[in-house]
């Protein structure tokens, strides 16, 4: 018995190969942007953290400064 598969199911069967090898460059696509961008959120938030700190040490610096010249005014 000869194969004499049907022309449309063979034309069917090729597009949906195409598709299923475009859909996994996609996700293989995406898992490396998601990888990129999770360490992205890291880095930020280490950075976040960092600002947060010195935001911190600037403010309490600040009000210091604010107590001392209070201070030499009350004394003047």
């Amino acid at each position: 018995m000869a194969n004499t598969d049907n022309p449309l199911q063979e034309q069917d069967l090729r597009a949906l190969e195409i598709r299923v090898e475009e859909l996994v460059r996609a996700c293989a696509h995406l898992k490396d942007e998601s990888k990129t961008l999770r360490a992205q959120v890291e880095q930020l938030s280490v950075e976040r953290d960092h600002l947060l700190e010195n935001n911190a040490s600037a403010r309490v610096r600040v009000e210091s400064l604010i107590e001392r010249l209070k201070s030499i005014e009350a004394e003047s």
